[in-house]
């Protein structure tokens, strides 16, 4: 979803990070997944997803929003518990 930024402050190969933020220049946690397609690109079914903080949450539904992409956003913890089979 989203590629980390290398820089000094990463974390070392193999540690797991947290998803960040999609927003331009933010790297706060992910709490949110924004799902979109662009019809005119995507089949129906598809999903892309952006990855939103709190802070920005609102700012990326929004832009989606306005050109009609915006399909769901659920919480971070959710998204992942789908994917997960049932014990």
């Amino acid at each position: 979803m989203n590629s980390p930024e290398s820089d000094s402050a990463a974390p070392s190969a193999g540690a797991p990070t947290a998803p960040a933020c999609s927003a331009k220049g933010c790297r706060a946690d992910a709490v949110w997944v924004l799902a979109w397609n662009n019809p005119k690109l995507h089949t129906p079914e598809r999903r892309k997803t952006w990855l939103a903080c709190d802070d920005h949450r609102e700012h990326l539904s929004s832009f989606l929003g306005v050109r009609g992409f915006l399909k769901d956003v659920v919480a971070l913890a959710e998204w992942e518990s789908r994917d997960q089979p049932p014990a």
